[in-house]
Formats: structure tokens, sequence, C-alpha cells
């Protein structure tokens, strides 16, 4: 056994306040309750001896559920689990760089260890996981909830993936929750998944009907009900593990990462050198970073390995800070504007405008512009929102099916574009890394996987651009390409605003171009 006596300083660490990324869980809902914004009330820890090896058990000594209930929603979770070990290997895997802060952050607010759990029942702690409401990280928050608990994303960062920023607002969520529900830890889980305003309305119609309260008695969405559950389940199977033959791998209870102060913008690559440190696992650790490079605007903090953090310290200092990130110069042409060179760079107008002290946007030809960027080609940044969504729109689908490339125009939505090559709404988002609700912009490109007919009777879609000539009709046009009228008034519904084509006017059409 370790006997560790943890100072209060090692225990608070300051979250970086500013994720088809399919996970193996469950797609979980979108929650956003904008008006509940508490702060949460941040109790000093007990200082004392630690007599775990394992993070596990010190989990276990912290739990507080009653998980022993007897329910056939929990034993149908219990059932799936105990038959995929493989499942909490990989869980294991992934948790081990962030369980350890975690138990820290659940000892220091005094909540149920079992709350530790719900990263696996949320992303099986993949802080890339990326769900159909547009939740991300670990712990799976949406845009909205994770800017009303001070997690901020930009082009540079997203702070729903920093695993000490999301895991303290998650932690906050929940207790803010119980303490609304008064103290039942039920259905402040059912509100983390399904919103607060969700669960008041089925305990108002319950009450109203004359039955229970209670979470097992409530009308909830079908991923609700499933929900609490699955966090029940895997209590349950940590607990007893030899009854239900699964193994939890042990995990070191001990700090697998250091938090070190980089003292401005610095590229990962170097980071990564630095500290003797692959640059995926620099990544894995901050996953919240979208780019090549930390937030030029800071906090100038990153993680690395525990055991590496007095390496980085020395090899950082010899560095000096004009060569932590790679500048270029450029001279601007005619034509360009600053977001067009913040893309050729793969950065942003805002960072352009920092590194050459502009006042405004404003450029002219001539001009020479320093640019902050990767000492790396890109493709080496594996972990980079652009290297993710290159790899995952690469994936081969199934066998019958053809990779089609979409490009966005003004007025395209997810449902249209879905309809016009014939495939569902979450394929077309799942394969772009997107969800449905995310919003499309003009010039976008995205990736289709069509299917495939039998060879004599095959379907190559192609969008072109059509030229209206006079005496052109919608009823000619759509017969010389053998589409329907209506298509091509869905197509062109923005330009066809008026009663009669126009000579020069430029139509878009979805054609086959094996059966024209």
């Amino acid at each position: 056994m370790k006997f560790i006596l943890l100072s209060l300083s090692s225990l608070l660490f300051v979250g970086c306040a500013g994720k088809q990324t399919v996970t193996e869980t469950q797609p979980i809902s979108p929650r956003s309750e904008a008006a509940l914004i508490v702060l949460d009330d941040w109790q000093e820890p007990t200082v004392g001896e630690v007599q775990f090896d394992d993070v596990w058990d010190r989990l276990l000594a912290n739990f507080q559920l009653n998980i022993d209930i007897d329910h056939p929603r929990v034993a149908a979770e219990i059932r799936w689990f105990t038959r995929h070990q493989s499942y909490f290997d990989r869980v294991a895997d992934r948790g081990q760089r962030y369980l350890y802060f975690i138990a820290e952050q659940i000892e220091t607010r005094g909540v149920p260890g079992e709350l530790a759990l719900l990263a696996i029942v949320e992303s099986a702690f993949d802080p890339f996981a990326y769900s159909h409401g547009r939740a991300s990280g670990v712990w799976q928050f949406i845009p909205g909830t994770g800017r009303d608990f001070g997690l901020e994303q930009d082009w540079w960062q997203d702070g729903r993936r920093d695993i000490r920023a999301s895991t303290e607002a998650a932690l906050s969520y929940l207790n803010a929750l119980q303490r609304e529900f008064n103290g039942d830890w039920m259905l402040a889980l059912a509100a983390y998944n399904s919103g607060a305003g969700t669960v008041r309305r089925a305990i108002r119609n319950n009450r109203n009907a004359g039955k229970p309260t209670d979470y097992w008695s409530l009308s909830l969405p079908r991923e609700t009900q499933a929900y609490v559950p699955k966090l029940i389940a895997l209590s349950r199977i940590l607990r007893d593990q030899e009854e239900h033959g699964i193994r939890f791998t042990p995990i070191a209870n001990e700090p697998y990462f250091a938090v070190v102060n980089t003292g401005g913008q610095i590229d990962l690559s170097h980071v990564a050198e630095l500290s003797d440190t692959p640059l995926d696992e620099i990544y894995r650790l901050n996953p919240g970073f979208n780019r090549w490079a930390t937030h030029p605007d800071g906090p100038h903090e990153i993680l690395v390995p525990a055991d590496k953090a007095v390496l980085f310290n020395e090899q950082l200092a010899s560095l000096p800070s004009s060569e932590r990130v790679r500048w270029q110069r450029y001279q601007v042409q005619r034509g360009d504007n600053l977001n067009s060179i913040a893309r050729q760079f793969h950065t942003t107008s805002d960072a352009l405008m920092q590194a050459n002290s502009m006042r405004s946007s404003v450029i002219r030809a001539g001009q020479e512009l320093l640019i902050p960027s990767a000492f790396r080609e890109q493709g080496e940044y594996s972990h980079s929102v652009t290297q993710r969504l290159d790899r995952l729109r690469a994936q081969r689908q199934p066998s019958n099916t053809q990779r089609v490339e979409h490009q966005v125009r003004r007025g395209d939505s997810f449902w249209e574009i879905a309809r016009t090559h014939d495939v569902t709404v979450a394929q077309l988002a799942r394969w772009n890394g997107m969800a449905p609700g995310d919003p499309l912009r003009p010039g976008q490109t995205l990736v289709v996987w069509t299917q495939n007919t039998t060879p004599a009777n095959r379907e190559v879609i192609r969008r072109i651009n059509y030229r209206v000539r006079s005496g052109d009709s919608l009823a000619r046009i759509a017969q010389r390409f053998n589409v329907r009228v209506a298509d091509l008034q869905r197509w062109n519904a923005s330009q066809l605003n008026h009663r009669y084509l126009q000579p020069g006017q430029n139509l878009t059409l979805y054609v086959d171009v094996m059966n024209k």
C-alpha cells in the first residue's frame, strides 16, 4: 500500500477556459440549460492519506449512490457490458490519462465516485468523440452549454475537449442539477442527458396524473431511460468484477500528467520534442487544441506526461521565444484578402492581425506579412481537426458504394443534399464528421458515399452548371438532362424567384452522366 500526503495545491488545478466521431456508446442527446448557470460551491478537500494503489479502488471508496437496484433496464445493460471485455480494455487504455485527475475533482467536491463512470457512458473516454447532437469531448457538452460553463470554442481551441476544464464544468453542472432536484442524483443524471426542462415536465405530468415522480416512474426519452441504467450497470460491474467476469485494467493512483507553462504560443511538435513524447500523445493529453499550435492568446499552459515535466521545462528554457513557432514572410498579391491568406497558411485572420500589429484587416498588394506557421507538414499533426476529418472522410464505406464530392451552394441544406444523393441526413453528417444541426457554408465540400447499381445500370451523379439559352424552359431543360422539373426547381429555388427563365441565367443540375 502507498501512503501519500496530498497537499491542497496538488488537488486544485485551474482549467483552461478559453469537441464521424461515432463513439462506442450509444449517441447522447444534446442538452442545453442556458437558464441554469450556477456557481458551484468549491469545497476544501480533506487532506489526508490515500491508501489506494489503483484509482478504480479510490473511486469505489467514494461511491454514494444506490446501485443495488433490481430493474429490467439495469439488467439489460449489465448483460450487454459483460459480453464485451474488449470494450473495458479500450476504456481503461484511454481513461488512464484522465482518471486520476477526475478522481481528484470528485473528492474535492464530495460528489459520488460513480460520476467518474459517466465519462464512459458519454464517450468511453474518447476526447475526440462528437455526437449527432453536436456534443463534443469526454463529457459531451454541446456548444451552448459549454459556453455557459466557460468552455470557450474558437478556431484554435475547443474547451469542451480540454480534459481539465470540461471535467470541472461537468461536475459543476451535475452538482447544480442535483441541488435543483433536491439532492436526487438519479434525476440530476437524467437532466444531464436530456435537459432539466424535460425532466421537470415529466415530473409535472406524473404529479398531475397521481403517479410517482422518481426517475424510474417517469416517461422520459428512450436514450434517457437507458442512460442512468448504463451508469448503474457500470458501477455494479466495477464493484463486483469477479461476479460479472469482467476485469477493469488497473490504473495507477498517481498523476498521469503535469501542467507546464509555455510562456506563449508554441508549436505542438516542439512540445513533443522538448518533452521526448510522441506528438500523438501530446494531442491525447491536450485534445482541446484544434490545430498545430497552442492558442496565441493563452492561457499558455500545456499538459505533458508527469515524468517529462522537468525535462520539458529545462529544454524550453533554452529555446528562444522567437523560435517557438515558425515565421514566414509573405508578399500580398493582387486579389488577396486576409481570410484567403489565413486559409492558405492554416491560421486565422485574427492571428495574422495580431502577429503584424494590424488595426484592421485591410491589406494592399506588395505589403509584407509575417505568417505564423507549422514546423512540420500538416499531415504529421495527426489529431488536428483537419487531419481527423480527412481520415474520417477517407474511410472506405461498403463495397457497393462510390465516393462523390458535393460542393455546398448558398441555400443548401443537409436534407436537400441527402435527398439529391439518395442517402440519409444521419449518414451524410457522419461521413463528414458533423452533426445534422451543424451549419453549412457555401464552398464547403462534403463527401457522399452513393449506392452503386449493376454495371449495366450504373448511376454516376455529377453536378453541372447550365447557362440558360434563348427559348429554354424548365420542361425542356429537364427533358434534355433526364431529370424532373420538380428537382430542377428545388435545386435552383433561390434562382427561380421570377416567372420566366432569363437567357444567361445559371442553373445547377445533378445529372446521371451515364444516362444523359
